[in-house]
């Protein structure tokens, strides 16, 4: 069965500087998969690559079998929300879904009912200006969800939501997998990530890791413990 995600030898150099070298990893449809790494490990490069917003420098990354470029329909494909995507501040939410709903190419009928999915039907006619940090990280799913996806690909979507609101995202994102989809997500919250993903992948430029989030934490150990052991390996190596 083809992967919903593969990064195969996926490398990319700047130069002189080494961003990603020689990614390895593949994703299964309905799972949850997180993709952790320090700063500066190549997560950001990585995404970028998955969804064609840069080319590598050799190797490849695909979705669904193709790159991301040659899917017939991306807005319907893949939902994308990436940490530090910008809004139009003058213009409210139900505007902003309503254009990219256009963008995707579905009709501007699912607003309404994203709106509520995502907790924000109250806000939807205000401008967002006006909206906190977490009603800008609802809406940035919001617009992932647009287009009725089968992969969602997120950039640190908890930052800035209170517990309630990471509470309610980690129930979201498991009915979404529950349903056959997927979702590859990147953070750095690890507790909260060990309650959420199926699977995961730690990277410090290369793969350091990639499998069942049960198989780093057998014996009892943590996921954070598990991490700095492979991200302190990896820099004892460097």
């Amino acid at each position: 069965m083809t992967p919903v995600i593969e990064f195969d030898g996926f490398t990319k150099h700047y130069r002189d500087l080494v961003a990603v070298e020689d990614l390895s990893f593949s994703v299964r449809a309905g799972r949850i998969v997180g993709l952790l790494g320090p700063n500066g490990a190549g997560k950001s490069t990585s995404l970028r690559g998955l969804l064609g917003l840069l080319r590598p420098t050799a190797g490849h990354a695909s979705v669904f079998g193709v790159p991301y470029d040659r899917l017939d329909r991306p807005g319907q494909t893949v939902g994308v929300h990436m940490d530090g995507l910008g809004f139009e501040t003058g213009i409210t939410g139900r505007r902003h879904l309503e254009i990219c709903a256009v963008a995707a190419g579905v009709s501007r009928d699912r607003v309404d009912d994203i709106l509520a999915e995502v907790g924000l039907a109250d806000a939807a006619g205000r401008r967002l200006g006006k909206y906190s940090t977490g009603m800008k990280q609802r809406l940035g799913l919001a617009t992932a969800l647009i287009g009725d996806p089968d992969l969602l690909v997120l950039d640190e979507p908890a930052n800035g939501l209170d517990p309630e609101g990471i509470r309610w995202l980690r129930h979201f994102l498991r009915a979404f997998a529950d349903r056959g989809g997927t979702v590859l997500l990147s953070s750095h919250q690890l507790a909260e990530l060990a309650q959420t993903v199926d699977e995961v992948v730690v990277i410090d430029r290369r793969t350091l890791f990639a499998g069942p989030l049960s198989d780093l934490v057998s014996g009892g150990r943590s996921l954070e413990d598990s991490y700095f052991d492979l991200v302190s390996g990896e820099a004892l190596r460097a």
